[in-house]
């Protein structure tokens, strides 16, 4: 880049700081490698020494439009007060001859066109960053967090449902013995080569409750409970134990794949990263960040585990279309259960007019008590870092069927 021989000069106004009175002066810049430099020429001093400051000693001021420039630049020195310029137009060209280059801030509040592209680039980027990212940053924390942290976890949270929605089994002595050993037999026969963490051995132990319907979940560090009602659920369609051996197996997925720990971790990195991208990651934001983790990361969590039940029941020789099937059959006895109480509702509202008017919710305590249940469990549920086989579980029709069928495409070939 050339350098011109004669700085443009710039009339101005320099406010010292030292006297409210304004010393006119003329201003010139030089290009200097850092960038350029601002000259103070006073004029009220004839043959006084120009005043030099460097580029950092300048808090250059911005153009925000370039069509409608400002009709005053103020520039500050910092300790040395300011200076005013009404030429604008003279002083963006002598900046633009000195060799300064707006930074991408400066470019983005001037030119809508880098403006949207940084937006776009932006909004790209934290999407990958959120899709592919997050769970692999997130999967490789996790092979750092300690197995006692997650048994101390489990503990906790057992013991709180233990003292609120689960009650010790009803389930036959002989009963439990029988799912015991189909549970022992396979967790001796699970392949270490099903695993994603090859150091991390939890020990696996199932327990028996009831109080929660049909269904089961994994607890951090091993632990795996069955309810009574899925037991119940699974004879009552004629279905062999083969399909409550291929739920124990989806939630050893959970545990070997450390699916609780890896979802609080990746809560953590979203939010870590939303704060480095966004500067202050507000309670709106970290909220949204964490609705969208429990439910995308959750499913693809769900996934995992189903592929994993396939590959250790397939290992085994047993059949996962037993464990499909069963899926269905709830989910269909949970449908007419919804549907049983919004009819009980629509005729109490038919008969009882007023009192639907006053009623606080869609469904009233009195006339749907299993609704009332089910919000109380999902929302206990919710509260507590397990893998339940049917809470908050994506597409359940897609994901019986791939099991009755014993593959699905997003599995890794075997």
């Amino acid at each position: 880049m050339s350098t011109p021989e004669h700085p443009a000069l710039v009339p101005g106004r320099w406010f010292d700081g030292q006297s409210s009175k304004a010393r006119p002066v003329v201003v010139s810049l030089r290009p200097t490698p850092q960038g350029p430099s601002l000259v103070l020429h006073p004029l009220s001093q004839p043959g006084a020494e120009p005043v030099v400051f460097t580029w950092k000693q300048v808090g250059w001021p911005e153009a925000w439009n370039e069509r409608k420039p400002q009709p005053r630049v103020v520039v500050d020195l910092r300790d040395h007060g300011s200076v005013e310029i009404d030429a604008v137009t003279e002083w963006r060209a002598a900046l633009a001859a000195a060799g300064e280059r707006p930074g991408i801030a400066q470019r983005m509040q001037t030119r809508w066109p880098v403006l949207l592209g940084v937006t776009a680039a932006a909004v790209i980027g934290l999407t990958l960053f959120y899709r592919y990212g997050t769970p692999w940053a997130a999967t490789q924390l996790t092979r750092f967090v300690p197995l006692g942290w997650e048994t101390s976890v489990a503990e906790n949270v057992l013991k709180q449902m233990d003292e609120g929605t689960l009650k010790p089994s009803k389930l036959p002595k002989e009963r439990q013995q029988q799912l015991q050993a189909r549970f022992n037999t396979l967790v001796q026969q699970a392949p270490a080569t099903l695993h994603r963490y090859a150091q991390y051995n939890p020990p696996l132990s199932l327990e028996f409750r009831s109080g929660m319907g049909a269904n089961a979940f994994a607890l951090p560090g091993g632990k795996i409970v069955m309810t009574d009602g899925i037991v119940k659920a699974a004879a009552d369609n004629g279905l062999p134990d083969d399909a409550l051996v291929g739920v124990l197996a989806h939630e050893i997925g959970h545990v070997v794949h450390r699916h609780t720990t890896r979802l609080v971790v990746e809560q953590g990195v979203l939010n870590v990263g939303l704060g480095l991208a966004l500067g202050d990651v507000s309670a709106i934001v970290s909220t949204g960040a964490s609705v969208m983790t429990g439910l995308a990361y959750s499913r693809s969590h769900e996934r995992e585990a189903d592929c994993y039940a396939i590959a250790l029941m397939r290992h085994t020789a047993l059949s996962t279309a037993p464990m499909g099937k069963l899926l269905l059959a709830i989910a269909r006895a949970e449908e007419k259960e919804e549907d049983k109480g919004s009819d009980k509702d629509k005729k109490a509202a038919d008969d009882n007019p007023a009192d639907a008017a006053h009623a606080p919710t869609p469904q009233s305590a009195a006339s749907a008590p299993d609704a009332t249940r089910k919000r109380k469990l999902g929302q206990e549920a919710e509260s507590h870092p397990v893998w339940s086989l049917l809470s908050s579980h994506p597409e359940t029709m897609k994901r019986a069927t791939e099991l009755e069928q014993g593959h699905a495409p997003h599995c890794a070939k075997s």
